[in-house]
């Protein structure tokens, strides 16, 4: 798995709403200033006696409301924009990471152990997919190990079933009967202490 930086999930949710906030409170400021400028009052206070003596035409009295208008609404495109960025980024370092380890869990539940998860961020997301990752090749192992119970005690059955046809057994032929217990015992004990390795909380393991 592949760690390009450190960082902390809950960190990085602040950091995004944290920009937001203080974006959403600069362009607030910033617009409560513009309503409070001595020189607005100034120039609309003057347009409007100059259109009450009919110097001037309505939409140039109020033109610097206009304007303060036209900049309210380029604060709000700002604050559209950052949130939009804000969003993508959320997605991009979130939501796309935990549906990748969705879809790699569910292939790993229908029986692919091949699959594994590569998060680049090194936060709570990444840990957890190594631990799915270490999941899984737990898994491939048991199943390896099964595998080779079944196949020596396949070969043990088998040799057994042929012995028990004769009436006179050789030596070699004896040894190699030992020698498949053996191996079939091994097998056992190395899956037994494989298995003790896990807890169970709610199955257990019962051999009659």
């Amino acid at each position: 798995m592949k760690f390009l930086f450190k960082d902390n999930l809950k960190h990085t949710m602040g950091f995004y709403f944290l920009l937001i906030i203080l974006a959403s409170l600069l362009v607030g400021i910033e617009f409560i200033l513009d309503i409070q400028d001595a020189q607005l009052k100034q120039a609309l206070l003057k347009n409007i006696l100059e259109y009450s003596q009919q110097k001037i035409s309505f939409e140039q009295a109020f033109e610097p409301l206009v304007e303060l208008r036209n900049k309210a609404i380029l604060m709000f495109i700002i604050i559209m924009a950052i949130m939009i960025i804000m969003s993508n980024m959320f997605i991009s370092n979130i939501t796309n990471p935990l549906q990748h380890m969705i879809e790699v869990s569910k292939k790993i539940s229908e029986g692919d152990l091949t699959q594994t998860i590569e998060i680049d961020e090194k936060n709570e997301l990444s840990e957890l997919g190594g631990v799915i990752n270490e999941m899984s090749a737990n898994l491939q192992e048991i199943s390896l190990l099964s595998k080779n119970v079944a196949s020596c005690y396949h070969q043990l059955f088998n040799d057994s079933e042929i012995l028990n046809e004769k009436s006179n057994y050789t030596h070699e032929e004896i040894q190699q009967l030992i020698k498949e217990i053996l191996q079939v015992n091994n097998n056992f004990a190395l899956l037994d202490s494989f298995i003790q390795c896990f807890n169970f909380s709610s199955t257990e393991l019962c051999t009659d």
